[in-house]
Protein backbone atom coordinates (compact mmCIF):
# COMPACT_ATOMS: atom_id res chain seq x y z
CA UNK A 1 0.00 0.00 0.00
CA UNK A 2 1.60 3.31 -1.25
CA UNK A 3 0.79 6.31 1.56
CA UNK A 4 -1.67 8.36 0.79
CA UNK A 5 -2.24 12.56 1.12
CA UNK A 6 -4.65 14.08 2.99
CA UNK A 7 -5.88 14.89 -0.93
CA UNK A 8 -6.13 11.75 -1.94
CA UNK A 9 -8.30 10.07 0.18
CA UNK A 10 -11.29 10.74 -1.10
CA UNK A 11 -10.98 9.40 -4.64
CA UNK A 12 -9.04 6.18 -2.10
CA UNK A 13 -12.66 6.32 -0.51
CA UNK A 14 -14.32 6.23 -3.51
CA UNK A 15 -12.58 3.24 -5.15
CA UNK A 16 -12.64 1.23 -2.08
CA UNK A 17 -16.53 1.85 -1.76
CA UNK A 18 -16.92 0.49 -6.05
CA UNK A 19 -14.63 -2.52 -4.96
CA UNK A 20 -16.49 -3.36 -2.28
CA UNK A 21 -19.77 -2.89 -4.14
CA UNK A 22 -18.50 -5.00 -6.59
CA UNK A 23 -17.25 -8.03 -4.46
CA UNK A 24 -21.01 -8.01 -2.78
CA UNK A 25 -22.61 -8.01 -5.94
CA UNK A 26 -20.81 -10.97 -6.67
CA UNK A 27 -21.45 -12.89 -3.67
CA UNK A 28 -24.76 -12.45 -3.70
CA UNK A 29 -25.54 -13.55 -7.94
CA UNK A 30 -23.17 -16.87 -6.22
CA UNK A 31 -25.30 -17.22 -3.29
CA UNK A 32 -28.51 -16.99 -5.34
CA UNK A 33 -27.24 -19.49 -8.22
CA UNK A 34 -26.35 -21.76 -5.31
CA UNK A 35 -29.64 -21.55 -4.19
CA UNK A 36 -31.47 -22.07 -7.74
CA UNK A 37 -29.02 -25.08 -8.46
CA UNK A 38 -30.60 -28.08 -8.52
CA UNK A 39 -34.33 -26.47 -7.86
CA UNK A 40 -36.27 -29.57 -8.32
CA UNK A 41 -39.85 -29.03 -9.12
CA UNK A 42 -42.74 -32.18 -9.27
CA UNK A 43 -45.59 -32.73 -11.89
CA UNK A 44 -47.80 -30.02 -10.16
CA UNK A 45 -44.86 -27.09 -9.31
CA UNK A 46 -43.96 -27.64 -13.72
CA UNK A 47 -47.33 -27.26 -14.58
CA UNK A 48 -48.25 -24.33 -12.50
CA UNK A 49 -44.70 -22.71 -13.04
CA UNK A 50 -45.27 -23.42 -16.99
CA UNK A 51 -48.91 -22.30 -16.47
CA UNK A 52 -49.56 -25.35 -18.33
CA UNK A 53 -52.42 -27.99 -17.58
CA UNK A 54 -50.70 -31.10 -16.03
CA UNK A 55 -52.26 -33.47 -18.49
CA UNK A 56 -50.16 -30.70 -21.16
CA UNK A 57 -46.76 -31.71 -19.10
CA UNK A 58 -47.28 -35.65 -19.31
CA UNK A 59 -48.04 -35.07 -23.08
CA UNK A 60 -45.00 -32.89 -23.77
CA UNK A 61 -42.96 -35.26 -21.62
CA UNK A 62 -44.14 -37.93 -23.54
CA UNK A 63 -43.14 -36.39 -26.70
CA UNK A 64 -39.69 -35.54 -25.22
CA UNK A 65 -40.80 -31.60 -25.93
CA UNK A 66 -39.83 -30.72 -22.45
CA UNK A 67 -36.80 -31.91 -20.39
CA UNK A 68 -37.42 -33.94 -17.05
CA UNK A 69 -36.03 -36.19 -15.07
CA UNK A 70 -37.61 -39.62 -13.95
CA UNK A 71 -36.21 -41.85 -10.94
CA UNK A 72 -38.80 -44.38 -10.72
CA UNK A 73 -42.29 -43.84 -11.41
CA UNK A 74 -42.18 -40.01 -10.35
CA UNK A 75 -41.38 -36.99 -12.52
CA UNK A 76 -39.49 -34.25 -11.90
CA UNK A 77 -38.34 -31.01 -13.44
CA UNK A 78 -34.96 -28.71 -13.08
CA UNK A 79 -36.46 -25.32 -12.75
CA UNK A 80 -33.12 -23.62 -14.34
CA UNK A 81 -33.63 -26.13 -17.65
CA UNK A 82 -37.77 -25.25 -18.00
CA UNK A 83 -36.24 -21.81 -17.76
CA UNK A 84 -33.73 -22.26 -20.21
CA UNK A 85 -36.61 -24.70 -22.03
CA UNK A 86 -38.83 -21.66 -22.21
CA UNK A 87 -36.06 -19.42 -23.45
CA UNK A 88 -35.06 -21.51 -26.55
CA UNK A 89 -38.75 -21.73 -28.00
CA UNK A 90 -38.75 -17.79 -28.58
CA UNK A 91 -39.71 -16.97 -31.97
CA UNK A 92 -37.93 -14.23 -33.84
CA UNK A 93 -39.25 -11.32 -34.49
CA UNK A 94 -40.07 -9.77 -38.37
CA UNK A 95 -37.28 -7.66 -37.78
CA UNK A 96 -34.70 -10.21 -37.01
CA UNK A 97 -36.41 -12.48 -39.74
CA UNK A 98 -35.47 -9.26 -42.31
CA UNK A 99 -31.78 -9.05 -40.89
CA UNK A 100 -31.61 -12.71 -41.52
CA UNK A 101 -32.89 -12.96 -44.83
CA UNK A 102 -31.09 -9.44 -46.05
CA UNK A 103 -27.75 -11.43 -44.93
CA UNK A 104 -28.65 -14.68 -46.85
CA UNK A 105 -29.50 -12.36 -50.24
CA UNK A 106 -26.32 -10.87 -49.81
CA UNK A 107 -24.28 -13.41 -50.08
CA UNK A 108 -24.25 -13.57 -53.52
CA UNK A 109 -24.16 -17.25 -54.11
CA UNK A 110 -24.08 -18.59 -57.84
CA UNK A 111 -27.50 -19.91 -58.75
CA UNK A 112 -28.07 -23.51 -58.68
CA UNK A 113 -26.07 -24.55 -62.32
CA UNK A 114 -26.65 -28.43 -63.78
CA UNK A 115 -24.02 -29.67 -65.58
CA UNK A 116 -25.22 -30.78 -69.29
CA UNK A 117 -24.30 -34.13 -69.88
CA UNK A 118 -22.86 -34.44 -74.05
CA UNK A 119 -25.21 -36.91 -75.25
CA UNK A 120 -23.45 -39.36 -77.85
CA UNK A 121 -25.21 -40.21 -80.75
CA UNK A 122 -24.76 -44.04 -81.92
Amino acid sequence: MANLTFDQLPEAVNQLLTTVSRIEHLLLEKQYSEDNQGELLNVKEASSFLNLSVSTIYTKVCRGEIPALKPGRRLYFDKNELVHWIKSCRKKSNEELAAEARTIVSRNQPPFQRKRKAYRKI
